[in-house]
């Protein structure tokens, strides 16, 4: 008796999965398209960023090759040594919690919400 609800309701679970299905073509959906650019235009701006010699779509994309800098490695060094212990503190286990609370760092003014600027 157990096999037969069984397999009775697996029947009905198949229909039912069966009922859902789809038309397999997927053509009557198709989208239309309207380019705005000529297909020079597309191939000059596909040989200029062949050109470029980078692409984030690349296996191989490498950040750094066309980046210059702006500040030396000298001052960059400085900066770490002159934040190092902030930046440990926000990044150690308790996320800062104790680093801020030894450094008030509370502005120093008070806005309460709704107050005008001009109020009289």
């Amino acid at each position: 008796m157990n096999v037969s609800r069984t397999l009775i309701v697996a029947a009905l679970a198949a229909v039912a999965f069966g009922a859902q299905a789809d038309e397999a073509d997927g053509s009557q959906f198709a989208t239309q398209f309207n380019s705005t650019r000529t297909r020079a235009q597309v191939q000059a701006d596909l040989t200029q960023f062949k050109q470029a010699g980078t692409s984030p779509w690349s296996i191989q994309y490498n950040q750094l090759a066309k980046f210059n800098s702006e500040r030396s490695r000298a001052a960059v060094q400085a900066d770490y040594l002159a934040n190092r212990d902030a930046v440990a503190a926000m990044t150690s286990e308790d996320s800062g919690s104790a680093y801020l609370a030894k450094h008030d760092a509370a502005p120093s003014f008070t806005r309460l919400a709704g107050t005008p600027v001009n109020a009289q």
